[in-house]
């Protein structure tokens, strides 16, 4: 593949291997600091375990801006897909409207942290004025190989006007975020609830823990039996939700190993065995909760060990918000906010993209409903 020709300014819009075939500092130098999920620590981890390449259905195929001195400019983590798997963005629907009346679908351009459903820059710029030549140069990528569009998913709010510069199409939805109102505690956030609401969170963390101990690990306090132990839990939900897990036993060894500082692992043992664990990774800006899974089904530990736990940490940590990953209305009776996403696409066939747009058009409508309502539904006390 190729991105087509250079822009005028002597700058190259290339297509690389891997993120992998770039520095760690050059890369994270665009990257930032904020989101842990577009560093080249954890996109190398992804290709150097195999959980994307070869056989995946995710393919690396970075797009990058160098100068004339082959300095790094702006790159956006993209990946060639023959399947909608592990995005979190369902467009089933548009693959089949497209099928049906003639056309290929797969593959596809994807623009997205692999497997993470967390909100993200998508665009790594050194200028924003960079923008317009990384999205054509997604698009070339697309026409040059017969693909059928380009998808950037969890794109952060700040860059979206950057993509609708771009004319891409701009798709929103929600998710169930926790926000930090500068509470001292977990007892300071329960108090901005309302009294039913208070106790029944006081009576579910009570029960999840009932007889049980609850450790967390980061850095090189999580040791390789602690991996072993939490594979089996991952596993498990992994078979039940997607068929097979996304990630390699060694995609969690790598992490550990190039990111373990940023990363919370928190278990639960009954007497010493551990039984249930959920997996956070630490930003600057958030604390995300990504992979959860158990051995033994106790009632509530799912919200304690994911979603209040969560919350203690993001505490300690001042971080202002916890996103604890995609879908899950029954986040809303424990404290987490609906919060607008956003995603971005283009499509290289004109009446695709029409229909498209009518479809993002009516669609948006329905996610405003549904914020409003959802709005009224948070068990946070009104102001009278």
């Amino acid at each position: 593949m190729k991105a087509g020709d250079p822009p005028k300014d002597e700058l190259t819009v290339r297509l690389a291997p891997s993120v992998g075939s770039f520095g760690r500092d050059e890369w994270n130098a665009l990257g930032g600091t904020d989101n842990p999920f577009v560093s080249h620590e954890f996109l190398t981890a992804m290709e150097d375990s195999g959980s994307v390449g070869k056989g995946t259905g995710w393919d690396p195929v970075p797009i990058a801006i160098t100068d004339a001195a082959d300095t790094l400019l702006g790159a956006m983590p993209s990946y060639a897909k023959g399947h909608s798997q592990g995005e979190y963005v369902f467009d089933h629907a548009w693959a089949d409207a497209l099928h049906r009346a003639g056309g290929q679908y797969y593959p596809k351009l994807q623009i997205a942290a692999p497997f993470t459903p967390a909100n993200g820059p998508r665009l790594l710029l050194s200028d924003e004025k960079l923008a317009p030549h990384l999205l054509k140069g997604a698009e070339a990528v697309c026409l040059q190989n017969n693909l059928s569009s380009a998808h950037a998913t969890f794109v952060d709010s700040g860059q979206i006007p950057l993509f609708e510069a771009g004319d891409w199409l701009i798709r929103d939805d929600i998710q169930f975020h926790w926000i930090n109102r500068d509470y001292d505690s977990f007892d300071g956030f329960l108090g901005a609830l309302t009294s039913r609401k208070r106790k029944d969170l006081r009576k579910e963390r009570a029960k999840a823990v009932e007889g049980l101990r609850i450790e967390r690990l980061s850095g090189d306090d999580i040791k390789p039996q602690h991996w072993d132990a939490f594979w089996i839990f991952y596993q498990d939900t992994g078979a039940r939700k997607w068929g097979t897990p996304y990630l390699t036993r060694e995609a969690f060894d790598l992490l550990s190993e190039r990111m373990g500082d940023r990363m919370v692992l928190i278990l639960a043992y009954a007497d010493d065995t551990p039984i249930a664990g959920a997996l956070n990774f630490v930003g600057s800006k958030a604390l995300y909760g990504r992979y959860w899974g158990c051995t033994q089904d106790v009632r509530f530990l799912h919200f304690e060990l994911c979603y209040y736990q969560a919350i203690d940490i993001a505490i300690e940590m001042g971080l202002p918000r916890v996103e604890a990953g995609a879908q899950g209305g029954h986040k809303l009776a424990r404290g987490y906010e609906p919060v607008q996403t956003h995603s971005a696409h283009w499509l290289a066939d004109p009446g695709f993209r029409a229909a498209v747009a009518d479809f993002l058009e009516r669609e948006r409508q329905g996610v405003a409903s549904d914020q409003l309502l959802l709005d009224e539904r948070t068990p946070f006390k009104t102001e009278t």
